[in-house]
């Protein structure tokens, strides 16, 4: 039998570790971006077109490689940062691994050009999916310059599944956050298709963290300082008050490499705990330095997870820290003693003698039992005892309800029997109630011959204009009102490449926004539909929504702006509503194409049936 086992060829190997290092153009802008930090450099430039598809370019001005170093770097396993096992346990270094510079070779069409501080004459190099084409002797500054050409060229299945170009340069501007927060004492700066998105001069970490994020986010900021035997942690955490529940900064770094933790994620909620409402996260960029033994980096390709020896120890340091900032930093309301001008409260005296107890004025006719009328109100809160005989006689009637509506309502309590609009009845609206009762300001209570109708009010308010608002996405026709001044939204590099993106959408429901430059846009007008809400929270909130659907299509998309924005418009609970207002929720609501679900799959309406009352007062 012969043998069948056989060494893979150095190229195909290559591809195999490409697949698990570079995923997408920002795990290569990682990567080299890392090995310039490595080198020493005090500024770094990448430049990207086309989200990195056809070009990725990171120069650096670090210490370079010699004409045998620029060679050997493209071979597996071939790396200057350790050299024995024992160094995984000491490293002080971003790369380790000499896996990224092969594999990002294996999968493009690499040119490098480098010159060693000391010497006069550079190198470059030429590569093409591993293979080398030609090196040779050039002029250069000291440094490197990595030129990485159409990613993927040669792996047409991973190319076709990259994301669109503003979903990866997204991604592109989230890896680049993550390292630019750890060294403010680089300069970077990055292009994409001739724009410069980021511009960051060397500073402190607050200013570093200013200049990625905004100016509006200083003023939340709270710092934190704590050194143990343990570990060492730095950095700042937000006041709550800066609490949102979407599009939040969370940021843990340990040793100068960002990481994911859920469980240290837990250790800065809880000490929130009763300070920010329930789903809400503040902003936090917190920075560990810990030995380098008591943590293990090399369990992930990504490098982003990481095992700590003394993680339950470091949990209640970092607990206690963060506490202690919120007590510190927080600002505590002063007891106002200046009584100038104020109304004078009497205050009771028991040896000043009663002249006369004070009475209570109520109306006798009142009697919640008689159901024969309209129920007076009492005189003594402002109300009338007669109501006009019209109001009286449409309050008391009883809702004559046709047969073919009550099975409408019975299919209503079974989950999956929506409601079409060419299915439900002329005679629905008609048939129900015309007085509706508003129980907590939050149920609309309705009577249907079935029993008693119970509806969601905000809920009800969301999917009505939900389902208003995916239509002007579609068919681009909305109101705008006009704001008096324009107000001015700071995004992020990453917010404001989502928010290109969203910009016609934005524009179908009525927003009139321009690009200010520098990721600032002025808001002039908004959805007419929308007064009371703030522009800016409003976008910001958009923006968020927008994020978590990563890929989506247009038409997902649109439903997410949608739902957005009926979230942020719709009726809170807890206003009070006339009838009229119920009887135009309830009319508004059996016009829409599902009567019986939100978008995101809640309960609109229940009913209770007249036999469970009839039970119940037995």
């Amino acid at each position: 039998m012969s043998d069948i086992i056989q060494l893979l060829p150095d190229s195909v190997a290559n591809q195999i570790a490409a697949g698990e290092v570079i995923q997408r153009p920002a795990s290569v802008i990682k990567e080299l971006v890392e090995n310039s930090v490595d080198a020493g450099a005090k500024t770094i430039r990448v430049v990207v077109i086309d989200a990195g598809r056809t070009l990725i370019q990171v120069i650096d001005d670090g210490k370079g490689m010699s004409e045998t170093d620029a060679r050997l770097a493209f071979e597996r396993h071939a790396t200057s940062k350790i050299r024995k096992a024992d160094d995984l346990f000491d490293l002080h270094t971003m790369g380790f691994r000499g896996e990224a510079l092969p594999s990002v070779a294996a999968v493009s069409q690499v040119e490098l050009t480098t010159r060693l501080k000391g010497e006069e004459v550079g190198t470059r190099l030429v590569l093409q999916g591993s293979r080398i084409e030609r090196q040779e002797p050039t002029a250069c500054p000291e440094g490197s310059n990595f030129r990485v050409e159409n990613l993927f060229f040669n792996v047409p299945a991973r190319r076709k599944f990259l994301k669109t170009n503003a979903t990866e340069l997204s991604n592109i501007l989230t890896a680049f956050e993550r390292i630019v927060l750890v060294y403010p004492e680089i300069a970077f700066s990055l292009h994409s298709n001739g724009q410069e998105l980021m511009n960051l001069k060397p500073g402190s970490l607050r200013q570093r963290i200013i200049d990625v994020f905004g100016k509006r986010l200083n003023q939340d900021l709270l710092p934190i300082e704590v050194d143990t035997a343990l570990c060492k942690i730095t950095g700042f955490v937000g006041k709550p008050e800066a609490a949102k529940k979407k599009g939040t900064q969370n940021y843990f770094f340990v040793n100068g490499r960002y990481m994911r933790h859920a469980y240290f994620h837990k250790a800065v909620a809880n000490a929130y705990e009763r300070l920010i409402p329930q789903g809400m996260v503040v902003p936090y960029f917190v920075y560990f330095e810990v030995a380098p033994a008591d943590i293990d980096v090399n369990i992930h390709p990504t490098k982003t997870e990481i095992k700590f020896e003394n993680e339950q120890g470091i949990w209640q340091i970092l607990s206690a820290a963060v506490k202690d900032a919120i007590g510190r930093f927080c600002e505590v309301p002063a007891i106002d003693f200046d009584t100038e001008g104020r109304p004078e409260i009497p205050v009771f005296n028991p040896e000043t003698e009663v002249l006369e107890m004070p009475k209570v004025t109520y109306n006798p006719s009142y009697n919640p039992f008689n159901t024969g009328g309209v129920v007076g109100v009492p005189s003594s809160f402002g109300g009338s005892e007669n109501m006009s005989s019209d109001y009286a006689k449409r309050a008391t009637m009883q809702p004559k309800v046709s047969d073919e509506w009550q099975q409408l309502y019975e299919d209503t309590l079974f989950p999956g029997n929506e409601i079409p609009v060419k299915d439900v009845p002329e005679q629905m609206l008609a048939d129900k109630s015309p007085a509706h009762y508003q129980y907590k300001g939050q149920y609309i209570m309705t009577a249907v011959r079935s029993g008693l109708m119970i509806i969601d009010q905000h809920r009800a308010d969301l999917r009505i204009r939900y389902e208003r608002y995916l239509q002007q996405l579609k068919k681009s026709q909305s109101r705008t009102q006009r704001l008096l001044f324009p107000e001015m939204v700071q995004m992020s590099a990453a917010e404001s490449v989502l928010l290109e993106q969203m910009m016609p959408d934005l524009v179908a429901v009525g927003f009139d926004m321009s690009n200010l430059g520098g990721s600032s846009y002025a808001v002039s007008g908004m959805p007419a539909d929308l007064d009371g809400l703030s522009p800016v929270a409003l976008v910001k909130a958009l923006v968020a929504d927008a994020a978590e659907k990563e890929g989506a299509t247009t038409e997902q998309l649109h439903e997410t702006l949608a739902l957005s924005l009926a979230r942020q418009s719709a009726i809170p609970r807890g206003q009070v509503l006339s009838n009229e207002e119920m009887e135009y929720i309830v009319n508004q609501l059996f016009t829409c194409s599902n009567v019986n679900y939100t978008p995101d799959g809640k309960n609109i309406l229940a009913i209770l049936p007249q036999n469970d009352i009839e039970q119940l007062l037995g």
